[in-house]
């Protein structure tokens, strides 16, 4: 019984401040993690929280410009986002017809090259009422920012401004990589830093769909073997 109790223990600690599983629930950051993507998100990386608040015991580091972050949303915080960290306090972000500028600098952004693989996981049922061929509405490109290069989706001929904004002390401005698709700081503003839940790792198990009654659990004949160990940041 003592020995059950300290490996429960153990395991909270773990989930607690070192390390914590997710899964991809939604397609906002199409094509760098996909829907059903089964994440470890290091916890430790940022600070050390007080148990069961959002007060910080210990701050080590602070998310880098182009880093995947796990955080709750700050419309409802037991709802929890992943985003890409694109501004960070102090900066200018402005986003215009599908480019980037931070800072009044344009974020470098070409034909995918080191990444082009991440285009060759996404199905057509990926993008959820686009209808049969939704996949052949999007382009895909290849952005560095910081010292993280990734993908971003950017649906053909859409267009709009958003910003400039200008990023408070404390906070951070975060997008996903399905541009077009993706509630985030544009919507919602600027993520407080006591949101921050850790930043994602890898992929530890991917699926395309789920089994029909139990739909936390992988349907194991729709494995995608090749997404094991997937680094989420590609430097």
């Amino acid at each position: 019984m003592g020995s059950f109790v300290v490996a429960i223990g153990i395991a909270l600690t773990i989930r607690w401040g070192l390390m914590e599983a997710y899964v991809i629930p939604s397609g906002s950051m199409l094509p760098s993690l996909l829907v059903h993507d089964h994440i470890f998100v290091n916890k430790l990386v940022y600070g050390l929280r007080v148990p069961f608040t959002e007060k910080w015991m210990a701050k080590f580091n602070e998310p880098e410009r182009g880093e995947v972050v796990v955080f709750k949303n700050p419309e409802n915080k037991d709802i929890f986002f992943i985003k890409r960290v694109i501004g960070l306090p102090g900066d200018k972000v402005f986003y215009e017809n599908g480019h980037l500028y931070v800072n009044d600098k344009l974020v470098d952004r070409t034909v995918p090259d080191q990444l082009a693989s991440d285009f060759d996981w996404l199905r057509d049922s990926d993008f959820r009422g686009e209808g049969p061929d939704g996949l052949s509405q999007f382009s895909h490109w290849q952005e560095s920012l910081g010292e993280n290069t990734y993908s971003v989706l950017l649906r053909k001929g859409r267009r709009g401004i958003f910003g400039p904004y200008e990023v408070p002390p404390d906070h951070f401005f975060v997008m996903g990589d399905n541009r077009d698709n993706s509630r985030d700081s544009r919507v919602w503003g600027f993520l407080p830093r006591e949101n921050l839940v850790g930043r994602a790792m890898f992929v530890w198990l991917s699926c395309e769909d789920t089994l029909p009654k139990i739909t936390f659990l992988c349907d194991p004949t729709t494995i995608r073997w090749g997404r094991f160990f997937h680094s989420v940041h590609n430097n």
